[in-house]
């Protein structure tokens, strides 16, 4: 359904820059935090470029748009941690 390439996606792109930006910063957290807010940050924003990218590979506009809204969601949770 859709052309190209989702690593063509600026979107895709920039989330996964997000990605390696957090676990930079997160690396100085407390080892006490690894399996708690650590954990949970990272899997929130790996999350973004991952339902960005799973998306882009589905057939019907609507799932892609499904998938779009699930990288939203992981997005303003991220913003919430």
């Amino acid at each position: 359904m859709h052309m190209g390439n989702y690593k063509e996606l600026i979107v895709w792109q920039k989330s996964v820059d997000l990605v390696t930006e957090i676990y930079t910063v997160t690396t100085a957290f407390p080892k006490e935090e690894l399996y708690g807010l650590t954990s949970q940050i990272r899997r929130s924003s790996i999350s973004i470029p991952s339902n960005i990218a799973e998306g882009h590979s589905r057939r019907s506009t609507s799932d892609y748009l499904q998938f779009l809204k699930i990288a939203r969601g992981s997005s303003a949770e991220l913003e919430t941690n």
